[in-house]
C-alpha cells in the first residue's frame, strides 16, 4: 500500500461536503482589503468585495479561501509591539514609509474572536461566506490555541485558564512574563524560541480552559467551513508538559485536541480540522483527528534536499500523506520567489499542487511577490508582478481543477537507468488515474537527467499512446509496451519537469 492510493480509497471520501483533496487560497485579509480598497477607489470591506473580485478567486478552480486574520487584534498588542525595536525595524525594511498606524497589530494576538469591526464585522464575514459558497467556496478561519491577548476578557475573569508566574520571575525575565492587575503571567512561547512578548500563555491541562476552547471553536464553526489551529503541536499533551513543567500542573487523561475536535464535530460533522504542525508530529495530530497537518518536511526538502529525499518522503504511507498540507509559501515562510530560483520555483510549485493531500497557495505567490510581509501591517509595497509565472499558475491550476486530481488512484512510479548514468536518481515521478491519466515527472537537480520511468497502468499494452503536456502544449507518441516495460524514457534540463495527460490513440 506504500506510494499508491487503492481504488476502495479513491472511492472513500474525506470530510463531508469537501473535496477529497482541497486546494486552499491563503488571503491576508486585512491587506487584501486595503488593496482593493485603493484599486477600486472606495472603501471595501468584507461585506462590499466587489463580484468581480469573487469571480476572479473562483476562476483559479480553488475550492476554499483562508482569510487569514479576521478576528479582532489586541490595542494592548499594538503598543507592545511598537516599543521593539526589533520588530519596528522589520517594519522599516519592508514599508520605507512606515508609520506607527500601519502596525494593526498580530492577527494572531486574539483579543475576541469577533470579526474586526475595520473588516464589515460579524455580518461583513457572513456576505463574503455567500459570496464563496454561490461560486463554490468554503471558507476557512484560524483558531489560535496557544495563546491570547493580554487585554482578552479571560485575564479577568478566569486566570486560571493561564500560565502563571510570580513576581520574581516578572523581574528576572521582564520579556517572558506579563502583570495584569493582581496577577503574573508567563508570556506564550515555542519553548525553541524566546517567548511572544504581546500574548499570554493558555494552560492546555486546565479543565476550564478546554470546555471555554471549544466553546470558542463551536462559535468559529457557526461562522465557517473549517478552522486552521495555530501551532497545533504546542497543546500535545507531551510537548506542553515538557514546555511548562511543573507550572501546567498534571497532564489529563485525555488529549486536548481529541476532545476538542470529538465535541466540534459532533455538532458540526463536516467542518474541516487543519493542524499547522512541526517537529515530526504531524501523525500523532492526524491520530487525535485533524483532517490534515502541514507537510513541512516537504517544503523544506524541495527547497534544500535533492531528489531522493523527496522521494523517499514520498513513500509514506498513504493514510499519512492524503491528510498533509502541500505549500511552497505561507505567511510563516519566505515568499517562494525570494526562496527558489525561477525555473526551481516552476517545479516545486507543480510538485506541491500535483500530489495527494491539501494544496494550500499564498496570495501573492501567484504573482511571484518576492516581499515577505510581517503579518502586523495593514498594507505592503508595490511590486511588479511576474507575468511568465502569472502564465504557468493559471495553466498549472486549470489542470489541477480536473477530479483526477481531486479523488484518483495516486502511484510513486519507478524510475531507472543505465550503468554508466546514474542521472535518472535526480528524477521523481508519480500517476494519477481516475477518468483520464497524467504523470508527472520532475529533475530535482542542477543537472540536465535521463531516465525510464515505470507507468503502473497494464493498459497500457493497448496501443499507442499520446502525451500531452497542457503546461507546455507539446505532443508526443509513444508505443504502449514500451512505456510499462522498460518505460517511458525521459530527458529533462535541470530543475526540468512534464505534466502528461496520457490518452490511447491507436489499438494495436
Amino acid at each position: 500500500m506504500v506510494g499508491t492510493v487503492t481504488a476502495e480509497m479513491s472511492k472513500t471520501p474525506g470530510v463531508s461536503g469537501w473535496p477529497r483533496f482541497p486546494t486552499v487560497y491563503e488571503i491576508n485579509t486585512c491587506v487584501w482589503l486595503w488593496d482593493l480598497s485603493h484599486k477600486h477607489q472606495n472603501e471595501i470591506r468584507l461585506s462590499s468585495v466587489p463580484p468581480t473580485e469573487w469571480d476572479a478567486l473562483a476562476a483559479y478552480g480553488f475550492d476554499a479561501l483562508w482569510l487569514m486574520g479576521v478576528w479582532e487584534r489586541s490595542p494592548q498588542g499594538i503598543s507592545i509591539a511598537n516599543q521593539n525595536a526589533g520588530l519596528l525595524d522589520s517594519f522599516r525594511q519592508t514599508l520605507p514609509d512606515f508609520s506607527l498606524a500601519d502596525n494593526i497589530g498580530s492577527p494572531y494576538c486574539v483579543r475576541r474572536y469577533i470579526v474586526d469591526k475595520h473588516l464589515g464585522g460579524p455580518e461583513g464575514l457572513a456576505i463574503a461566506r455567500q459570496e464563496l459558497a454561490k461560486r463554490g467556496m468554503k471558507l476557512i478561519l484560524d483558531f489560535v490555541p496557544n495563546h491570547v491577548a493580554p487585554d482578552h476578557s479571560w485575564t479577568t475573569e478566569h486566570p486560571e485558564y493561564f500560565i502563571h508566574g510570580s513576581v520574581e520571575d516578572l523581574n528576572n525575565e521582564p520579556s517572558s512574563y506579563i502583570q495584569v492587575k493582581a496577577n503574573v503571567y508567563a508570556c506564550g512561547r515555542d519553548p525553541f524560541f524566546p517567548a511572544w512578548p504581546d500574548v499570554l500563555q493558555l494552560n492546555a491541562f486546565d479543565p476550564g480552559l478546554r470546555r471555554a476552547a471549544s466553546e470558542t471553536v463551536a462559535s468559529i464553526a457557526r461562522q465557517c467551513d473549517g478552522v486552521r489551529c495555530d501551532m497545533a503541536m504546542l497543546f500535545l499533551n507531551p510537548v506542553f508538559a515538557r514546555t511548562w513543567g511543573g507550572r501546567a500542573g498534571s497532564a489529563p487523561v485525555t488529549e486536548y485536541w481529541s476532545d476538542l475536535i470529538a465535541s466540534t464535530k459532533n455538532e458540526k460533522a463536516d467542518f474541516l480540522f487543519i493542524a499547522e504542525a512541526y517537529w515530526d508530529l504531524e501523525w500523532q495530530l492526524q491520530q487525535q483527528g485533524f483532517d490534515f497537518c502541514y507537510d513541512k518536511k516537504l517544503y523544506d526538502r524541495l527547497e534544500h534536499g535533492n531528489a531522493e529525499s523527496v522521494r523517499l518522503h514520498l513513500c509514506a504511507e498513504l493514510a499519512f500523506q492524503e491528510k498533509l498540507v502541500r505549500f511552497i509559501e505561507n505567511h510563516d515562510e519566505p515568499r517562494a520567489a525570494a526562496s527558489f530560483p525561477p525555473v526551481k520555483q516552476q517545479v516545486a510549485a507543480l510538485a506541491a499542487v500535483t500530489l495527494p493531500g491539501m494544496k494550500l497557495l499564498h496570495e501573492g505567490q501567484l504573482e511571484g511577490r518576492r516581499v515577505r510581509l510581517p503579518v502586523f501591517l495593514r498594507r505592503r509595497p508595490d511590486e511588479l508582478p511576474d507575468l511568465e509565472l502569472q502564465l504557468f499558475y493559471r495553466q498549472l491550476l486549470a489542470t489541477i481543477k480536473r477530479s483526477d486530481f481531486h479523488i484518483g488512484q495516486w502511484t510513486l512510479c519507478t524510475r531507472t537507468g543505465w550503468p554508466d548514468n546514474s542521472t535518472f536518481q535526480n528524477l521523481v515521478a508519480w500517476s494519477w488515474k481516475n477518468d483520464d491519466r497524467y504523470l508527472v515527472v520532475v529533475n530535482l537537480s542542477d543537472y540536465k537527467s535521463q531516465g525510464q520511468v515505470k507507468l503502473p497502468w497494464p493498459e497500457l499494452g493497448t496501443g499507442n499512446w499520446q502525451l500531452t503536456d497542457p503546461l507546455s502544449g507539446s505532443t508526443y507518441e509513444r508505443d504502449g509496451n514500451e512505456m510499462l516495460s522498460p518505460g517511458l524514457y525521459v530527458e529533462l534540463d535541470p530543475w526540468g519537469y512534464h505534466l502528461f495527460r496520457c490518452s490511447c490513440k491507436t489499438s494495436p
